[in-house]
């Protein structure tokens, strides 16, 4: 079988281990496999574009195409292995240990899974932009997963991998059946460095937070990202990413765990509800899923298929304080700041918010009435509430209010349209709300005020756009929206606040491989081009910034190059700041690698000088950047 076939044949194998999973890691392996079978897609381009491949031979050690996918063979090989062992792990029939070393092992596959998918050459194989984004979305998630197992390191995952997991069928007596369970053994014939990290207990973060942005050493968006901190200000407060408690694996895996009462779970989500709410069949759900559920045009419930008679959801406080309290018996993170019509404060103690709440909630329903005005006056009040507080955020979002505020986005109402996106943004700053936002479907919504709204009205929607892209999955969303082309028209020829607001957004978007070529045709080298050559424009640094980000892609050095901004580039590298100066020379760096012809025009336009100056005096990454350029230059001379 060719290459890509058998990785095809191996995912296969593996979402036909999932069916009737059960028991403790029930969770843990729905989730590697739902994650594992997006990857189909990928491995059909592989098979199609690999029909002269060798069959695969993970014995190969040379850093080849071929060798890659031995690698990722050899991942899903023993996510194969692990499930076939922990899909039916029996906790009462094994000790806690056994739970520990099965947690480890989801941890180590799950990274190096993502590691290599990381590490395969998808220009090579010629994989299509969209299978490359599914890939990187799977990939974050991966990165998440791991990341809440708790840190690694490669020499502990090597060797984890390689060890069987025998599965043995002990049968024992219950009642007047016998069941089966799996029994893990030649866990002790490890080097003492795995060992000793499997006796720990793993730490897992039920939090889902968000993984933190990732800013190349190529360029950071330093003044734009002080305006864009300075512009968010005018309209919310700084909010300081939120910690979730943990708990021990002992605590969540061990036999005797606390279990969530069926009637606390999400019929949709199957996870502990934050704001349940009641529907017109009496059934109860998510607040955001059932909104979502609705908004994709279902209107059916459902648990039980009838017809919805009318789309109200009814908060269910009977069964959100039942939820409460449960959570506060068993010692478990509540699922908000919100408890019982208070809310936590930084110092531990509470604050009595229930005349808050039935406030917001009334806002609330006002954004929905049939009145222009009433809906107005709700939007611009949600606009100062959320402005205020990150608890007014939190109170804003619990009543339901971001579902209402993205159909508000459509209006021709361009004062409630200005006041509806601007809350967006303010609640967007709560690390929790974001996933919220997203949930609502307001991407599109946003983009659609980005073309076509008020210029107050634009300017707040690329800052949100900004604030919702610190997640990697948001960036591929909001990327893949039609976003970028509204985004360039917008730092083209947007006002002062509008183009820095752009430049943040497309900076922090352009960070995602995939979005950095429909950057390029949407023209932003143009308008790139024409901020670094303006003399009037305040905005050279962010323009050098985002062609820092921009031009390790190969269809961005070429816009560059046939742009003509190598001289301008060198010019700088004489006469601009010191930031300027870096950036400057980063860039050049970038489009001269591998580039002889790109070498002897900067060579010809007399850049020696100026970088010879630079690598004595400038800033220390500008000295290493001018350094190397440098031994370039002397290399091609030498040819």
């Amino acid at each position: 079988m060719d290459a890509g076939g058998e990785l095809l044949a191996l995912v296969n194998d593996v979402v036909g281990v999932s069916f009737g999973f059960g028991g403790v890691f029930k969770r843990d392996c729905t989730d590697l496999v739902r994650r594992i079978a997006l990857l189909t897609h990928l491995f059909e381009e592989i098979r199609d574009f690999g029909a002269g491949l060798r069959p695969l031979d993970v014995s190969t050690s040379s850093a080849s195409p071929l060798t890659c996918l031995s690698e990722v063979a050899n991942a899903l090989q023993a996510a194969k292995r692990l499930l076939s062992a922990a899909g039916n792990f029996s906790s009462d029939a094994f000790s806690d240990g056994a739970a520990k070393k099965i947690t480890f092992q989801f941890q180590c596959v799950t990274w190096k899974l993502e590691k290599t998918l990381g590490n395969l050459p998808y220009d090579h194989f010629e994989i299509s932009e969209e299978v490359r984004e599914q890939v990187e979305l799977v990939r974050a998630q991966l990165r998440r997963a791991t990341e809440r197992y708790g840190p690694l390191n490669s020499k502990v995952v090597s060797c984890a991998l390689s060890l069987p997991l025998d599965r043995e069928i002990h049968p024992r007596q219950s009642g007047n059946r016998v069941t089966g369970s799996f029994h893990i053994e030649n866990l002790g014939n490890i080097n003492p460095e795995a060992k000793a990290k499997m006796d720990s207990v793993p730490k897992c973060n039920d939090s889902h937070s968000i993984t933190d942005q990732i800013v190349p050493e190529s360029g950071r968006l330093s003044n734009s990202s002080a305006s864009a901190e300075a512009h968010l200000s005018n309209d919310i407060d700084a909010e300081k990413g939120h910690k979730s408690a943990t708990k021990s694996l002992e605590e969540i895996k061990k036999p005797d765990s606390v279990v969530i009462p069926n009637d606390f779970l999400c019929p949709i989500s199957l996870e502990l509800m934050r704001d349940p709410v009641i529907v017109a069949t009496g059934q109860t759900y998510e607040r955001s899923y059932i909104q979502r559920w609705i908004d994709c045009g279902n209107l059916t419930c459902p648990k039980t298929q009838l017809e919805l008679q009318n789309l109200t959801l009814t908060p269910n406080y009977a069964l959100r304080s039942l939820i409460t309290q449960w959570c506060t018996k068993n010692n478990i993170e509540q699922p908000t700041g919100l408890v019982n019509g208070r809310i936590k404060k930084s110092d531990g103690t509470f604050r009595d918010v229930s005349g808050d709440i039935a406030a917001i909630e009334a806002l609330v329903c006002k954004l929905s009435s049939w009145s222009i005005e009433e809906r107005r006056a709700a939007a611009t009040e949600i606009r100062s509430l959320s402005k205020r507080s990150t608890d007014n955020r939190i109170l804003i979002a619990e009543a339901g209010a971001i579902p209402a505020l993205v159909n508000l986005l459509t209006t021709d109402d361009v004062v409630t349209q200005e006041n509806a996106v601007t809350s967006i943004l303010n609640l967007s700053i709560y690390e929790n709300n974001k996933g919220l936002i997203m949930l609502a479907g307001a991407i599109p919504s946003i983009v659609q005020v980005l073309r076509s709204g008020s210029m107050e009205a634009r300017e707040n929607a690329a800052a949100t756009l900004f604030s919702l892209s610190v997640a990697d999955e948001n960036k591929i969303i909001i990327g893949a929206s039609g976003a970028m082309p509204a985004l360039v028209e917008l730092l083209q020829n947007g006002s002062t606040r509008g183009k820095k607001d752009a430049a943040t957004a497309l900076f922090n978007l352009c960070i995602y491989q995939g979005n950095k070529s429909r950057a390029v045709k949407a023209g932003i080298i143009t308008a790139l081009s024409k901020m670094l050559t303006d003399l009037n424009n305040c905005m050279v640094d962010e323009a050098l910034t985002i062609l820092s980000v921009l031009s390790s892609h190969q269809e961005a050095k070429i816009s560059i190059v046939k742009a003509s901004i190598i001289p301008v580039l060198i010019d700088l590298l004489r006469t601009g700041l010191p930031r300027n100066k870096e950036n400057a020379a980063a860039i050049l760096l970038s489009l001269c690698k591998r580039d002889n012809e790109n070498l002897a025009c900067i060579s010809r336009l007399g850049a020696v000088i100026p970088l010879t100056e630079l690598a004595k005096s400038g800033t220390e990454r500008a000295k290493r950047k001018a350094t190397s350029l440098l031994e370039h230059l002397q290399r091609l001379q030498q040819l």
